[in-house]
């Protein structure tokens, strides 16, 4: 069986800004603290966290939302999740960035609903506010 993590935060930063590093290799490597391979385009491929995440790009709409199959490196063979990340502006220089993540393995949902947290949300959000 397989579930969901839905997750909103907002990040002092614009919606370009955010949508930008989380896009950028080197950005993204920077904010997270692991190498990360992103080949930005649809149907491009995405490492993070030194490989232990691979995926590829399902559909890109720049500064306004990400999709991504998403495997963690340790799951069964041919089982992928759907991640979405969807910006939205909010006030001046905030976004709102809801995300989604259907297909999780059920006996790993709560540790990667806390890793969205403490490696994503809070390092993007230090990360921005440089």
């Amino acid at each position: 069986m397989a579930k969901s993590i839905e997750q909103q935060v907002v990040i002092n930063a614009d919606p370009a800004r955010v949508y930008e590093t989380l896009m950028d290799s080197k950005r993204h490597g920077d904010f997270t603290g692991g190498p990360a391979e992103i080949d930005a385009r649809v149907g491009g491929t995405m490492s993070c966290h030194g490989g232990w995440v691979t995926g590829v790009n399902v559909d890109l709409v720049k500064d306004q939302r990400i999709v991504q199959a998403w495997r963690g490196k340790d799951w069964p063979a041919g089982v992928f999740s759907v991640a979405t990340f969807s910006l939205q502006a909010e006030g001046k220089n905030k976004t709102k960035l809801s995300f989604t993540q259907h297909g999780v393995p059920d006996d790993q949902v709560e540790h990667i609903a806390k890793g969205w947290y403490s490696q994503y949300w809070e390092p993007l959000a230090k990360y921005l506010a440089q």
